[in-house]
């Protein structure tokens, strides 16, 4: 049952106006005295007769509620906290808001942000540089700084492989004038990817130094190991008998006989000089 009388200074409430508290009643003064939140702004009681706006555990007087930058009123406005000051939506973006890589324009709160590769977007921003429509989380390929959707990459830039016909996107390798894939960039011997390694082509087919050389390499008469036109070698060829140039030699006599007569003795070939005096 509400008392006659203030629950504080037990003066009487008859003719004045008080405040029903947890069942007691207080005479204005003592309930702004006793239980009135002090304005995070002016630091003065916000009075039971004032409206109180709170935010996080922080009350303001209405009058007090203002952007901390510009000074305009937040009150039934979208605001944004930073370091525990209140800040409108323009003084917010246009101190800490992300720029979006296309427009250049604040991206304000609230609003929906998209990231990629470091850079932000207004969703309305992000999008398609061939067809415009908006990319969202759909896949999409970079070129020159612009985003593609991966249909319309495909129709304005995209090589498909040689071998499997299908779009490369990144890297690639060219032979022949032919676009691969890396992985599909095959010794035609024993499929070893080739990227990055020496290869040789024969009949329009690249194999590896290995492949080429069991396959096709011819042996040198002297040291037994593959001729192969690896770095533009060259080689001496002679009654189905081949030699590198560095092993054409005089058996006896070890000079060079590239580009020089010579004899033959059995297997062996001789300088002029010394197969004379044999």
């Amino acid at each position: 049952m509400t008392s006659n009388h203030c629950h504080y200074c037990m003066e009487s409430l008859l003719g004045r106006k008080y405040v029903f508290r947890e069942e007691n009643s207080y005479c204005v003064t003592c309930y702004d005295d006793l239980f009135a939140n002090s304005c995070e702004e002016c630091k003065k009681p916000i009075e039971c007769d004032a409206k109180d706006l709170a935010y996080k555990g922080h009350h303001w007087h209405e009058a007090c509620f203002k952007c901390a930058k510009c000074n305009h009123s937040l009150v039934e406005n979208p605001f944004a906290a930073k370091d525990e000051l209140l800040l409108c939506t323009q003084c917010y973006s246009n101190e800490y808001s992300s720029k979006c890589f296309h427009c250049q324009k604040a991206i304000m709160p609230g609003s929906r942000k998209m990231e990629f590769k470091g850079s932000c977007w207004h969703e309305t921003c992000f999008v398609c540089q061939y067809c415009r429509q908006p990319l969202g989380t759909k896949p999409l390929i970079t070129k020159d700084n612009e985003n593609y959707c991966v249909p319309c990459f495909e129709k304005q830039f995209a090589h498909h492989c040689y071998s499997c016909k299908k779009m490369i996107t990144t890297g690639g390798v060219t032979y022949h004038d032919q676009p691969w894939h890396k992985e599909c960039f095959l010794c035609a011997g024993c499929k070893k990817q080739l990227s990055g390694q020496r290869f040789i082509s024969k009949d329009d087919h690249p194999y590896c130094l290995d492949c080429f050389r069991k396959l096709y390499a011819k042996m040198c008469a002297v040291c037994n190991k593959p001729i192969t036109a690896l770095g533009g070698a060259k080689f001496i060829s002679f009654e189905e008998r081949q030699w590198h140039s560095a092993c054409f030699n005089c058996v006896k006599c070890s000079i060079s006989l590239v580009g020089q007569g010579f004899l033959t003795q059995q297997d062996d070939i001789l300088c002029c000089e010394c197969g004379s005096a044999a």
